[in-house]
Protein backbone atom coordinates (compact mmCIF):
# COMPACT_ATOMS: atom_id res chain seq x y z
CA UNK A 1 0.00 0.00 0.00
CA UNK A 2 2.71 2.10 0.43
CA UNK A 3 6.34 0.81 -1.22
CA UNK A 4 6.27 -0.31 -4.76
CA UNK A 5 9.20 -1.48 -6.53
CA UNK A 6 10.86 0.58 -9.20
CA UNK A 7 10.11 -1.02 -12.65
CA UNK A 8 12.18 -0.28 -15.63
CA UNK A 9 11.35 2.42 -17.41
CA UNK A 10 9.21 4.14 -14.85
CA UNK A 11 10.29 7.94 -15.28
CA UNK A 12 6.77 10.02 -13.95
CA UNK A 13 8.01 9.97 -10.57
CA UNK A 14 9.26 12.60 -8.26
CA UNK A 15 12.27 12.89 -6.73
CA UNK A 16 12.62 13.56 -2.62
CA UNK A 17 15.64 15.37 -1.43
CA UNK A 18 16.63 15.02 2.33
CA UNK A 19 17.78 18.23 2.96
CA UNK A 20 19.31 20.10 6.43
CA UNK A 21 20.99 22.96 7.50
CA UNK A 22 24.59 21.65 6.82
CA UNK A 23 23.65 20.64 3.86
CA UNK A 24 21.14 23.35 2.67
CA UNK A 25 23.84 25.45 0.75
CA UNK A 26 24.86 22.26 -1.42
CA UNK A 27 20.95 21.60 -2.57
CA UNK A 28 20.59 25.06 -3.44
CA UNK A 29 23.27 24.88 -5.66
CA UNK A 30 21.71 21.93 -7.52
CA UNK A 31 18.05 24.11 -8.07
CA UNK A 32 17.54 26.55 -10.61
CA UNK A 33 17.15 30.35 -9.68
CA UNK A 34 13.26 29.76 -10.42
CA UNK A 35 13.32 27.09 -7.85
CA UNK A 36 15.79 28.95 -5.41
CA UNK A 37 13.71 32.28 -5.28
CA UNK A 38 10.51 29.86 -4.60
CA UNK A 39 12.26 28.67 -1.55
CA UNK A 40 13.33 32.00 -0.53
CA UNK A 41 9.67 33.29 -1.25
CA UNK A 42 8.04 30.68 0.59
CA UNK A 43 10.20 30.71 3.56
CA UNK A 44 11.58 27.53 3.81
CA UNK A 45 14.10 26.28 6.36
CA UNK A 46 15.31 23.23 6.39
CA UNK A 47 14.06 22.46 9.91
CA UNK A 48 12.87 18.35 10.68
CA UNK A 49 9.32 18.16 9.06
CA UNK A 50 9.92 21.13 6.62
CA UNK A 51 8.41 20.03 2.90
CA UNK A 52 9.21 22.24 0.30
CA UNK A 53 7.01 21.14 -2.67
CA UNK A 54 8.96 22.78 -6.08
CA UNK A 55 6.92 23.41 -9.07
CA UNK A 56 7.93 22.74 -12.64
CA UNK A 57 6.65 25.25 -15.36
CA UNK A 58 3.05 23.34 -15.70
CA UNK A 59 2.52 24.41 -12.37
CA UNK A 60 3.23 20.53 -11.56
CA UNK A 61 5.41 19.05 -8.61
CA UNK A 62 8.92 18.71 -9.88
CA UNK A 63 11.11 18.01 -6.77
CA UNK A 64 10.42 17.64 -3.36
CA UNK A 65 12.91 19.12 -0.21
CA UNK A 66 12.32 17.80 3.48
CA UNK A 67 13.82 19.11 6.07
CA UNK A 68 15.09 15.54 8.40
CA UNK A 69 17.07 15.27 11.45
CA UNK A 70 19.65 13.23 10.87
CA UNK A 71 20.13 11.57 14.08
CA UNK A 72 16.74 10.13 13.77
CA UNK A 73 14.89 10.90 9.66
CA UNK A 74 12.28 8.89 10.59
CA UNK A 75 9.73 10.59 11.73
CA UNK A 76 10.26 13.34 8.70
CA UNK A 77 9.93 10.69 6.12
CA UNK A 78 6.44 9.52 7.97
CA UNK A 79 4.68 12.48 7.00
CA UNK A 80 4.72 12.72 3.59
CA UNK A 81 2.28 9.64 2.38
CA UNK A 82 -0.16 11.68 3.45
CA UNK A 83 0.63 15.59 3.11
CA UNK A 84 2.12 15.27 -0.13
CA UNK A 85 -0.22 14.89 -3.22
CA UNK A 86 -1.20 11.34 -4.56
CA UNK A 87 1.07 10.07 -7.27
CA UNK A 88 4.67 7.97 -7.09
CA UNK A 89 7.90 9.51 -5.45
CA UNK A 90 11.16 8.40 -4.93
CA UNK A 91 14.46 9.25 -3.07
CA UNK A 92 16.85 11.33 -4.45
CA UNK A 93 20.48 9.83 -3.96
CA UNK A 94 21.94 13.46 -3.38
CA UNK A 95 20.28 13.82 -0.21
CA UNK A 96 21.86 14.07 3.12
CA UNK A 97 20.37 10.90 4.57
CA UNK A 98 21.88 7.81 2.56
CA UNK A 99 20.06 5.18 4.44
CA UNK A 100 17.04 4.46 1.70
CA UNK A 101 15.65 1.78 3.70
CA UNK A 102 15.24 3.78 7.16
CA UNK A 103 13.33 6.50 5.20
CA UNK A 104 11.10 3.97 3.29
CA UNK A 105 10.50 2.22 6.41
CA UNK A 106 9.25 6.01 8.20
CA UNK A 107 7.17 6.06 5.38
CA UNK A 108 5.21 2.78 5.07
CA UNK A 109 4.87 3.70 9.40
CA UNK A 110 3.22 6.47 7.97
CA UNK A 111 0.82 5.41 5.36
CA UNK A 112 -0.75 3.27 7.47
CA UNK A 113 -4.34 3.94 8.52
CA UNK A 114 -6.86 0.99 10.39
CA UNK A 115 -9.82 1.67 8.39
CA UNK A 116 -12.04 -1.54 8.78
CA UNK A 117 -14.72 -0.45 10.37
CA UNK A 118 -15.20 2.92 8.70
CA UNK A 119 -17.79 3.33 5.53
CA UNK A 120 -16.22 6.37 4.16
CA UNK A 121 -12.30 5.62 3.60
CA UNK A 122 -9.36 8.45 3.57
CA UNK A 123 -7.43 9.20 0.79
CA UNK A 124 -4.61 6.40 -0.79
CA UNK A 125 -1.42 7.88 0.00
CA UNK A 126 0.98 8.34 -1.91
CA UNK A 127 3.58 5.67 -3.24
CA UNK A 128 7.10 5.40 -2.88
CA UNK A 129 8.76 3.83 -5.62
CA UNK A 130 12.18 1.67 -3.90
CA UNK A 131 14.79 -0.70 -5.59
CA UNK A 132 13.40 -4.44 -5.02
CA UNK A 133 16.11 -5.21 -2.97
CA UNK A 134 15.06 -2.50 -0.33
CA UNK A 135 11.59 -3.72 -0.41
CA UNK A 136 12.39 -7.69 0.07
CA UNK A 137 14.35 -6.63 2.86
CA UNK A 138 11.45 -4.05 4.36
CA UNK A 139 8.23 -5.96 3.56
CA UNK A 140 8.45 -8.48 6.01
CA UNK A 141 8.95 -6.01 9.02
CA UNK A 142 6.52 -3.59 7.32
CA UNK A 143 4.19 -6.44 7.75
CA UNK A 144 4.65 -7.47 11.04
CA UNK A 145 4.27 -4.10 12.41
CA UNK A 146 1.34 -3.73 10.51
CA UNK A 147 -0.45 -6.97 12.17
CA UNK A 148 0.54 -5.53 15.71
CA UNK A 149 -1.25 -2.29 14.98
CA UNK A 150 -4.31 -4.22 13.18
CA UNK A 151 -4.38 -6.49 16.38
CA UNK A 152 -4.43 -4.10 18.81
CA UNK A 153 -6.81 -1.73 16.89
CA UNK A 154 -9.28 -4.24 16.75
CA UNK A 155 -11.93 -4.07 19.21
CA UNK A 156 -12.68 -7.31 21.71
CA UNK A 157 -15.95 -7.93 20.04
CA UNK A 158 -13.89 -9.21 17.46
CA UNK A 159 -10.42 -9.45 18.71
CA UNK A 160 -10.78 -12.18 21.42
CA UNK A 161 -8.94 -15.34 22.45
CA UNK A 162 -10.16 -17.61 19.37
CA UNK A 163 -9.44 -14.89 17.32
CA UNK A 164 -5.69 -14.58 18.53
CA UNK A 165 -6.13 -18.23 17.96
CA UNK A 166 -6.53 -17.86 14.47
CA UNK A 167 -3.84 -15.84 13.75
CA UNK A 168 -1.71 -17.46 15.02
CA UNK A 169 -2.66 -20.89 13.12
CA UNK A 170 -2.87 -18.81 9.83
CA UNK A 171 1.41 -18.14 10.61
CA UNK A 172 1.19 -22.02 11.42
CA UNK A 173 -0.70 -22.63 8.12
CA UNK A 174 2.28 -20.47 5.93
CA UNK A 175 5.55 -21.86 7.79
CA UNK A 176 4.00 -25.76 8.26
CA UNK A 177 4.34 -25.08 12.07
CA UNK A 178 2.31 -26.89 14.70
CA UNK A 179 -0.59 -25.51 16.67
CA UNK A 180 -1.84 -26.94 19.92
CA UNK A 181 -4.10 -25.46 22.61
CA UNK A 182 -5.88 -25.34 26.24
CA UNK A 183 -9.11 -24.46 26.39
CA UNK A 184 -11.14 -23.87 29.16
CA UNK A 185 -11.29 -26.58 31.68
CA UNK A 186 -8.54 -27.96 29.91
CA UNK A 187 -6.37 -25.41 31.39
CA UNK A 188 -6.65 -27.21 34.80
CA UNK A 189 -6.61 -30.57 33.71
CA UNK A 190 -3.33 -29.58 31.93
CA UNK A 191 -2.44 -27.68 35.17
CA UNK A 192 -2.21 -24.19 34.10
CA UNK A 193 -4.55 -23.19 37.30
CA UNK A 194 -3.53 -19.14 36.98
CA UNK A 195 -4.91 -19.06 33.25
CA UNK A 196 -8.11 -20.21 34.04
CA UNK A 197 -8.57 -18.39 37.49
CA UNK A 198 -7.94 -14.93 35.10
CA UNK A 199 -10.49 -15.79 32.48
CA UNK A 200 -13.23 -18.38 33.69
CA UNK A 201 -15.68 -15.54 34.41
CA UNK A 202 -15.84 -14.62 30.42
CA UNK A 203 -18.38 -15.97 28.45
CA UNK A 204 -15.26 -16.51 25.84
CA UNK A 205 -13.24 -19.10 27.76
CA UNK A 206 -9.82 -19.02 28.42
CA UNK A 207 -7.15 -20.66 26.68
CA UNK A 208 -3.63 -20.95 26.31
CA UNK A 209 -1.95 -21.30 22.71
CA UNK A 210 1.20 -22.96 21.82
CA UNK A 211 3.20 -22.64 18.52
CA UNK A 212 6.37 -25.15 17.38
CA UNK A 213 8.87 -24.67 14.46
CA UNK A 214 11.95 -25.43 13.38
CA UNK A 215 14.74 -28.21 13.86
CA UNK A 216 14.79 -29.40 17.14
CA UNK A 217 18.45 -29.71 17.00
CA UNK A 218 18.69 -25.52 17.31
CA UNK A 219 18.35 -24.20 19.43
CA UNK A 220 15.43 -23.32 21.39
CA UNK A 221 13.43 -19.75 21.65
CA UNK A 222 10.46 -19.20 23.42
CA UNK A 223 8.38 -16.13 22.91
CA UNK A 224 5.70 -15.96 24.98
CA UNK A 225 2.66 -12.81 25.02
CA UNK A 226 0.09 -11.42 27.26
CA UNK A 227 -3.26 -12.05 25.84
CA UNK A 228 -5.83 -10.15 27.65
CA UNK A 229 -8.38 -9.63 25.19
CA UNK A 230 -9.75 -6.73 27.44
CA UNK A 231 -9.30 -5.79 30.90
CA UNK A 232 -12.27 -4.61 33.20
CA UNK A 233 -10.04 -5.05 36.21
CA UNK A 234 -12.10 -8.01 37.46
CA UNK A 235 -13.60 -7.62 40.70
CA UNK A 236 -10.98 -4.63 41.45
CA UNK A 237 -12.70 -3.09 38.79
CA UNK A 238 -11.06 -0.29 36.73
CA UNK A 239 -12.84 3.36 36.77
CA UNK A 240 -14.71 4.07 32.99
CA UNK A 241 -11.04 6.08 31.87
CA UNK A 242 -8.71 3.60 32.75
CA UNK A 243 -11.24 0.80 31.28
CA UNK A 244 -11.37 2.73 27.71
CA UNK A 245 -8.73 1.45 26.08
CA UNK A 246 -8.36 -1.92 27.56
CA UNK A 247 -8.76 -3.67 24.02
CA UNK A 248 -5.39 -2.73 23.99
CA UNK A 249 -4.25 -5.28 26.52
CA UNK A 250 -3.78 -7.97 23.93
CA UNK A 251 -0.40 -6.00 22.70
CA UNK A 252 2.39 -8.40 24.49
CA UNK A 253 0.36 -11.32 22.25
CA UNK A 254 -0.03 -9.08 19.03
CA UNK A 255 4.16 -8.82 19.34
CA UNK A 256 5.13 -12.54 20.24
CA UNK A 257 2.69 -13.47 16.90
CA UNK A 258 4.22 -10.67 14.67
CA UNK A 259 7.66 -11.26 15.71
CA UNK A 260 7.22 -15.34 15.84
CA UNK A 261 5.86 -14.96 12.04
CA UNK A 262 9.03 -12.68 11.45
CA UNK A 263 11.26 -15.69 12.90
CA UNK A 264 9.73 -18.04 10.38
CA UNK A 265 9.65 -16.07 7.43
CA UNK A 266 13.43 -15.77 7.71
CA UNK A 267 14.04 -18.82 8.80
CA UNK A 268 16.51 -18.63 11.31
CA UNK A 269 17.60 -21.84 12.72
CA UNK A 270 15.92 -22.16 15.95
CA UNK A 271 13.65 -24.38 17.79
CA UNK A 272 10.82 -21.79 18.16
CA UNK A 273 8.07 -21.81 20.41
CA UNK A 274 5.16 -19.54 20.74
CA UNK A 275 2.99 -19.52 24.06
CA UNK A 276 0.08 -16.84 24.14
CA UNK A 277 -1.92 -17.25 27.15
CA UNK A 278 -5.53 -15.56 25.99
CA UNK A 279 -8.18 -14.63 28.08
CA UNK A 280 -10.62 -11.81 28.82
CA UNK A 281 -10.84 -10.48 32.63
CA UNK A 282 -14.39 -10.72 32.69
CA UNK A 283 -16.53 -9.94 35.95
CA UNK A 284 -19.30 -12.78 37.03
CA UNK A 285 -20.52 -14.99 39.46
CA UNK A 286 -16.93 -16.72 39.23
CA UNK A 287 -14.74 -14.46 38.87
CA UNK A 288 -11.71 -14.15 40.75
CA UNK A 289 -11.50 -12.88 44.37
CA UNK A 290 -9.16 -10.70 45.93
CA UNK A 291 -7.36 -12.74 48.80
CA UNK A 292 -7.69 -15.99 46.84
CA UNK A 293 -4.84 -18.02 46.65
CA UNK A 294 -3.58 -20.48 43.69
CA UNK A 295 -1.07 -22.53 43.43
CA UNK A 296 0.47 -21.80 40.00
CA UNK A 297 1.88 -24.74 37.49
CA UNK A 298 5.58 -23.22 38.90
CA UNK A 299 4.41 -24.40 42.65
CA UNK A 300 4.73 -20.92 44.28
CA UNK A 301 1.40 -20.13 46.12
CA UNK A 302 0.03 -16.79 45.03
CA UNK A 303 -2.33 -14.86 46.97
CA UNK A 304 -4.62 -12.54 44.80
CA UNK A 305 -3.88 -9.46 46.21
CA UNK A 306 -5.64 -6.90 43.22
CA UNK A 307 -7.56 -8.81 40.76
CA UNK A 308 -6.45 -6.02 38.29
CA UNK A 309 -2.69 -7.10 38.21
CA UNK A 310 -4.25 -10.29 36.29
CA UNK A 311 -1.52 -10.29 33.12
CA UNK A 312 1.04 -11.35 35.44
CA UNK A 313 -0.89 -14.07 36.38
CA UNK A 314 -1.24 -15.61 33.42
CA UNK A 315 2.24 -15.34 32.19
CA UNK A 316 4.13 -16.95 35.10
CA UNK A 317 2.25 -20.47 34.11
CA UNK A 318 3.25 -19.30 30.63
CA UNK A 319 6.78 -18.64 31.72
CA UNK A 320 6.73 -21.45 33.95
CA UNK A 321 5.98 -24.00 31.26
CA UNK A 322 8.65 -22.42 28.99
CA UNK A 323 11.36 -22.79 31.43
CA UNK A 324 10.35 -26.43 31.70
CA UNK A 325 11.71 -26.81 28.40
CA UNK A 326 14.96 -25.15 29.30
CA UNK A 327 15.71 -22.90 26.19
CA UNK A 328 18.52 -21.06 25.10
CA UNK A 329 16.33 -18.12 25.57
CA UNK A 330 13.05 -17.02 26.80
CA UNK A 331 11.68 -13.47 25.60
CA UNK A 332 8.27 -12.14 26.79
CA UNK A 333 5.92 -9.40 25.87
CA UNK A 334 3.42 -7.50 28.03
CA UNK A 335 1.30 -4.55 28.07
CA UNK A 336 1.98 -5.28 31.92
CA UNK A 337 2.05 -1.89 33.68
CA UNK A 338 1.14 1.66 33.98
CA UNK A 339 3.94 2.19 36.57
CA UNK A 340 6.37 1.76 33.02
CA UNK A 341 4.40 4.53 31.54
CA UNK A 342 4.61 6.78 34.44
CA UNK A 343 8.72 6.18 34.86
CA UNK A 344 9.10 6.31 30.84
CA UNK A 345 6.22 7.81 29.16
CA UNK A 346 4.45 6.25 26.39
CA UNK A 347 7.20 6.11 23.49
CA UNK A 348 9.65 3.82 25.88
CA UNK A 349 8.98 -0.03 26.88
CA UNK A 350 10.67 -1.09 29.52
CA UNK A 351 12.99 -3.42 29.64
CA UNK A 352 13.75 -5.94 32.28
CA UNK A 353 16.20 -8.80 31.73
CA UNK A 354 18.64 -11.46 34.26
CA UNK A 355 21.59 -11.11 31.80
CA UNK A 356 23.87 -7.63 31.11
CA UNK A 357 24.96 -9.13 28.35
CA UNK A 358 21.07 -9.52 26.58
CA UNK A 359 20.77 -6.02 27.39
CA UNK A 360 23.49 -4.51 25.98
CA UNK A 361 22.76 -7.03 22.53
CA UNK A 362 19.27 -5.48 22.27
CA UNK A 363 19.75 -2.03 23.54
CA UNK A 364 22.38 -1.85 20.57
CA UNK A 365 19.75 -3.44 17.99
CA UNK A 366 17.33 -0.80 19.14
CA UNK A 367 19.43 1.92 18.23
CA UNK A 368 20.59 0.52 15.11
CA UNK A 369 16.68 0.51 13.81
CA UNK A 370 15.63 3.66 15.79
CA UNK A 371 13.00 1.24 17.78
CA UNK A 372 14.10 2.49 21.22
CA UNK A 373 13.67 1.11 24.70
CA UNK A 374 15.07 1.45 27.94
CA UNK A 375 16.59 -0.66 30.89
CA UNK A 376 14.97 -0.58 34.17
CA UNK A 377 16.41 -3.34 37.23
CA UNK A 378 15.36 -6.17 38.55
CA UNK A 379 16.05 -4.71 42.09
CA UNK A 380 15.98 -7.71 43.88
CA UNK A 381 14.88 -5.74 47.68
CA UNK A 382 12.00 -4.80 46.13
CA UNK A 383 10.68 -8.06 46.43
CA UNK A 384 9.27 -7.40 49.84
CA UNK A 385 6.39 -5.52 48.29
CA UNK A 386 5.28 -8.63 47.32
CA UNK A 387 5.06 -10.48 50.47
CA UNK A 388 1.98 -12.41 52.03
CA UNK A 389 1.22 -13.51 55.12
CA UNK A 390 -0.84 -16.60 53.47
CA UNK A 391 1.18 -17.32 50.64
CA UNK A 392 3.96 -17.58 49.07
CA UNK A 393 3.97 -14.11 48.06
CA UNK A 394 0.94 -11.67 46.66
CA UNK A 395 0.46 -10.91 42.71
CA UNK A 396 0.59 -6.89 44.02
CA UNK A 397 0.59 -5.28 47.02
CA UNK A 398 -0.07 -1.88 49.19
CA UNK A 399 2.68 0.68 47.88
CA UNK A 400 2.42 2.04 44.60
CA UNK A 401 6.24 2.44 44.44
CA UNK A 402 8.42 0.77 41.23
CA UNK A 403 4.98 -0.90 40.18
CA UNK A 404 6.82 -1.88 36.40
CA UNK A 405 9.61 -3.49 38.91
CA UNK A 406 7.45 -5.17 41.03
CA UNK A 407 5.86 -6.89 38.07
CA UNK A 408 8.98 -7.73 36.17
CA UNK A 409 10.35 -9.27 40.02
CA UNK A 410 6.93 -11.41 40.40
CA UNK A 411 7.65 -13.07 36.84
CA UNK A 412 11.40 -14.00 37.50
CA UNK A 413 9.89 -15.54 40.27
CA UNK A 414 9.01 -18.51 37.84
CA UNK A 415 12.31 -18.39 35.79
CA UNK A 416 15.40 -20.60 37.13
CA UNK A 417 18.22 -18.45 37.91
CA UNK A 418 20.13 -20.69 35.15
CA UNK A 419 17.57 -19.46 32.48
CA UNK A 420 18.07 -16.49 30.24
CA UNK A 421 15.27 -14.26 30.09
CA UNK A 422 13.95 -10.81 28.30
CA UNK A 423 10.79 -9.27 29.10
CA UNK A 424 9.42 -5.77 27.74
CA UNK A 425 6.91 -3.92 29.52
CA UNK A 426 5.54 -1.97 26.61
CA UNK A 427 2.74 0.24 26.11
CA UNK A 428 1.89 -0.75 21.96
CA UNK A 429 -0.38 2.40 21.72
CA UNK A 430 -0.39 6.09 20.60
CA UNK A 431 -1.72 7.96 22.43
CA UNK A 432 -2.20 10.96 19.05
CA UNK A 433 -1.19 10.74 15.77
CA UNK A 434 2.51 11.66 15.29
CA UNK A 435 4.50 11.44 11.55
CA UNK A 436 5.16 7.51 11.07
CA UNK A 437 3.12 7.10 14.68
CA UNK A 438 -0.60 7.50 13.73
CA UNK A 439 -3.05 7.13 16.91
CA UNK A 440 -3.51 3.88 17.71
CA UNK A 441 -2.04 0.30 18.22
CA UNK A 442 1.64 0.28 17.57
CA UNK A 443 4.78 -1.86 17.39
CA UNK A 444 7.38 -0.94 20.09
CA UNK A 445 10.20 -3.34 20.48
CA UNK A 446 8.90 -5.44 17.31
CA UNK A 447 12.26 -4.36 14.66
CA UNK A 448 14.53 -4.00 17.94
CA UNK A 449 14.13 -7.71 18.84
CA UNK A 450 13.73 -9.25 15.52
CA UNK A 451 17.12 -7.72 14.68
CA UNK A 452 18.67 -8.87 18.19
CA UNK A 453 17.12 -12.63 17.10
CA UNK A 454 18.54 -12.33 13.63
CA UNK A 455 22.39 -11.17 14.98
CA UNK A 456 22.11 -13.84 18.14
CA UNK A 457 20.61 -16.94 15.86
CA UNK A 458 22.55 -15.71 12.39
Amino acid sequence: MSLIERRSGKRNVVLIETVDAAGMAASEARLGAAHRQWLATTGFRPVPGAVALLPDAKGHVARVLVGVDRTDPLPSFGDLPRRLPEGSYEIADDGVIDDHDLLALGWALGAYRFERYRNTKGREPASLCVEGATLRSLQPVIEATMQVRDLVNTPTEDMGPEQLSEAIRAHAAEHKAKVREWVGDELLEANFPTIHAVGRASHRPPRLIELTWGKNSNPKLVIVGKGVCFDTGGLDIKPSDGMRWMKKDMGGAAHAIALAGLVMRARLPVRLTLLVPAVENAIAGNAMRPGEVIRTRGGHTVEVDNTDAEGRLILCDALAFAAEQAPDLIVDFATLTGAARVALGPDLPALFTNRDQLADHVIGAAEAVHDPMWRLPLWRPYRRMLDSYISDFANAGPSRHAGAITAALYMERFIPDSQNWMHLDTYSWNDGDRPAHPRGGEAQGLRAFFRFLSERYS
